[in-house]
């Protein structure tokens, strides 16, 4: 029995007349908003990370036109693949998942002087270890290099422009870090929309630099170095004023001795597996694929970006707002309304990811064609990442499904769970990689990450199951219905109006545009119409946070 039915403690109801508005004690910690329902918190994530995904592609159409598949193009991926792998790993990843279930504890049962020592400590130890990361990271930058990529160790040249791009784009790692402390701390209060737009600031950097950088330098892929770093300083300044609107801009100062950050490192450790191993997965790709054939590193790239757009867009924003209700619920001990987020979120997740699967695999090839077959492009480019994009997108619903199974875990600040599982994840990924690169070659990598993440998700899903925490509510079967005829109607759809891909090569810019446009509208009518007409409405997702 949860604990909403006994009578609530007298600070638990002071508490929550101040997140509900009915005024602030003095010595509480800001008021939180009214709680909001979670799926506009999650359109608000999502519309933000659209834009921002969507001038990604414009980003990567731009890199495509100018490096195409060859030896700068896979010495800057790499370059900016380890930093942004070990942001993934760190600030999004480990960091974000230990730090947030803390803060919403300290912001739901602390005083508003004990939250600002918890963010100056947190911030200050944050920078001290980054710092020291960085500084080690350019100094070892060739090794670094050789570590992550060792088969450009048979070209001196491209390697050693690498460990150059790699000296401009490491320090991307410590300012977006401090990018992803702030915008916890926005998640946390229900400041959803900032954090989602800072993205776009990359996007928008690295265009900019490809643009206006590239006519001064010896190498082109040289000036996207220059945008990487460019970026992380822009997207940590932009977060500034929303804090200090809070009143929760920290004073940095390291103080690894306060309880908050012990905790916090406890909880790190091991969620630098359990949170982050899809990540870890697709950089042993990297590793392998530069063993393969030359632009094998960059046909992966081009295929996991388009995997990566439905992936931010759904996944990603769904695990976002869920991890700070979450943990919220789990300090309020509000047992049954924690397993209802969490179905509310696999209900979403599978809503969005099983179409947006479909689509990539059946229109793989004209999705590549139109984004990207231009300038230094080749058609056998396009047929290379079109098989790795058609393995990723089979694993895309398990990538999203891990998303928001694992904060099921984080909120409740179990980290020790999802490392067990991450671990033997890892290790599957890796059996599977041996066999797969084979016969398959890049595109057996690709594979052996969906498999793996299969395996991940179901495992995350079946604890959490085993443990009491996630509780299926009814109405399933008659959703799976749902989602399966709405996938077979917009698959059979989009099959009768695509034409042959290789149509797409003869077509200009303009053309492919509106026919990919024309498809997506036709495709999403079609299935939002036969969930529509089978009896799905959008209040049946409506869910409070």
């Amino acid at each position: 029995m949860s604990d909403e039915r006994q009578p609530p403690p007298p600070e638990r109801d002071q508490q929550r007349a101040m997140t509900e508005g009915e005024g602030t004690p003095v010595g509480a910690v800001p008021a939180t908003p009214p709680r909001r329902g979670l799926m506009r918190s999650g359109m608000v994530v999502s519309s933000m990370t659209m834009l921002s995904r969507v001038l990604g592609l414009v980003r990567d159409v731009v890199i495509a036109t100018l490096l195409g598949a060859g030896q700068g193009a896979d010495a800057f991926f790499v370059a900016f693949k380890i930093p942004n792998f070990m942001r993934r790993l760190f600030a999004e990843g480990a960091f974000n998942q230990a730090f947030v279930p803390v803060l919403s504890e300290y912001s739901t049962t602390r005083s508003k002087q004990e939250v600002r020592e918890l963010l100056d400590a947190v911030s200050g130890s944050l920078t001290m270890v980054l710092a020291f990361i960085t500084a080690l990271a350019m100094l070892a930058a060739p090794w670094l290099t050789w570590l992550f990529a060792p088969g450009f160790s048979r070209d001196p040249a491209k390697l050693a422009m690498t460990a150059d791009m790699l000296r401009l784009t490491f320090p991307y790692l410590l300012l977006i870090s401090l990018t992803a402390f702030s915008g916890s701390v926005l998640n946390t209060w229900n400041r959803f929309a900032i954090p989602a737009f800072t993205p776009v600031l990359l996007n928008l950097s690295l265009i900019g630099a490809a643009v206006l950088l590239t006519p001064m330098m010896d190498e082109p892929a040289m000036a996207l170095a220059w945008g990487v770093l460019i970026a992380g300083a822009a997207q940590l300044l932009f977060q500034v004023p929303f804090l200090a609107q809070l009143g929760l801009m920290p004073r940095p100062w390291p103080n690894f001795a306060h309880e908050g950050v012990k905790r916090i490192l406890r909880l790190m450790t091991p969620a630098l597996f359990g949170v982050s191993v899809s990540q870890i997965n697709l950089l042993l790709d990297t590793i392998l694929a530069s063993l393969l054939a030359a632009g094998s590193v960059s046909w992966l790239y081009y295929s996991d970006r388009l995997v990566e757009l439905p992936l931010g867009v759904f996944g990603v924003a769904i695990g976002t707002v869920i991890l700070p209700a979450l943990s919220r619920r789990h300090a309020e001990q509000s047992r049954e309304h924690f397993s209802q987020m969490l179905d509310w979120a696999l209900r979403a997740v599978l809503l969005l990811g099983l179409p947006a699967a479909l689509a990539l695999t059946l229109l793989a090839e004209p999705l590549l064609i139109t984004l990207f077959h231009y300038g230094a492009m080749t058609d056998n480019d396009i047929v290379m990442a079109a098989m790795s994009l058609r393995a990723y997108a089979l694993g895309l619903v398990a990538f999203m499904l891990i998303k928001v199974l694992a904060p099921g875990f984080f909120a409740r600040q179990d980290t020790k769970t999802p490392v067990k599982v991450g671990i033997i994840a890892m290790a599957a990924n890796m059996v599977f990689n041996l066999i797969l690169i084979w016969p398959l070659a890049h595109a057996g990598l690709a594979l052996a990450t969906a498999l793996s993440a299969f395996l991940n998700a179901g495992m995350l899903a079946w604890l959490l199951r085993r443990q009491g925490v996630l509780n299926f509510q009814p109405g399933w079967g008659r959703f799976a219905m749902q989602l399966g005829g709405g996938c077979v109607a917009m698959g059979v759809a989009l099959w009768l109006l695509s034409p042959e891909w290789h149509h797409w090569l003869d077509w200009n810019l303009l053309q492919r545009g509106l026919r990919m446009a024309m498809l997506v509208v036709v495709g999403g009518v079609v299935y939002f119409a036969w969930l529509g007409v089978t009896g799905m409405r959008v209040r049946h997702f409506r869910l409070k946070g």
